[in-house]
C-alpha cells in the first residue's frame, strides 16, 4: 500500500466526499476509511466540516427582490417637504441678523468719515485712491465675517433662483 501524507489523504477524502471519483478510486478509499483509524478520523473531521458548510448556505434572493423592495417603499407616505417642517419665523431672523450686522457694518463705515474737512464743491469730489482701506481689511476677524456673509447670501440666492424654477415648472406643467 502506497503511504500518502496527511495532503493528500484531505484531498482523497474531500474527493470521495464530493463524490468525484471513478468507482475503483471509491472503493479503494471506502476500504481506506474503514480499515485505518487515521483515515477514519480524518474522514469523521471533514465530513462534520462538509455538513457545517451545506447548513449554512444561505437561500439567493429571488430575481425580483430589488422590484418588490422598492414597491413597497413606495407604498408608503412621502416625507413632508421641508417648508411644511422649518420654521419661517427662523430663517426671517436669520436673515434680519445678517441684513443688521451689514447695516451695522455700513454705518461705522460712514462714522469713520472725517466731515470736518472742507470740500471744493461736490459732494463726491474725494479722491477715492487716496483713501487707505487696508486697516479696515487687513483684520482676520472681519475678513472671515465677509466671507461668510458672501457664502450665505450665495445660498440664499441658489435658494431663491430654485424655488423660482420650481414654480416655473409646476406653472408650465413639466415634471423635473
Amino acid at each position: 500500500m502506497k503511504a500518502y501524507t496527511n495532503e493528500e489523504m484531505e484531498m482523497h477524502i474531500w474527493e470521495y466526499i464530493d463524490g468525484q471519483l471513478s468507482g475503483d478510486e471509491r472503493q479503494r478509499i471506502s476500504e481506506l476509511v474503514a480499515s485505518h483509524a487515521a483515515w477514519k478520523s480524518k474522514y469523521a473531521e471533514l465530513l462534520a466540516l462538509h455538513q457545517g458548510i451545506d447548513l449554512a448556505e444561505l437561500d439567493q434572493p429571488s430575481m425580483r427582490f430589488t422590484r418588490n423592495v422598492m414597491e413597497e417603499i413606495a407604498k408608503y407616505h412621502i416625507a413632508p417637504a421641508t417648508r411644511e417642517y422649518i420654521n419661517k419665523k427662523i430663517i426671517w431672523s436669520i436673515a434680519g441678523f445678517f441684513v443688521t450686522i451689514i447695516l451695522a457694518f455700513v454705518v461705522y463705515g460712514i462714522s469713520q468719515v472725517d466731515w470736518s474737512a472742507g470740500t471744493s464743491g461736490g459732494l463726491f469730489d474725494t479722491d477715492l485712491r487716496s483713501v487707505d482701506y487696508s486697516p479696515l481689511f487687513n483684520n482676520t476677524y472681519i475678513n472671515f465675517f465677509l466671507m461668510a456673509n458672501v457664502v450665505a447670501a450665495l445660498f440664499l440666492l441658489d435658494r431663491v433662483l430654485s424655488q423660482k424654477r420650481k414654480n416655473f415648472h409646476r406653472s408650465s406643467g413639466s415634471v423635473e
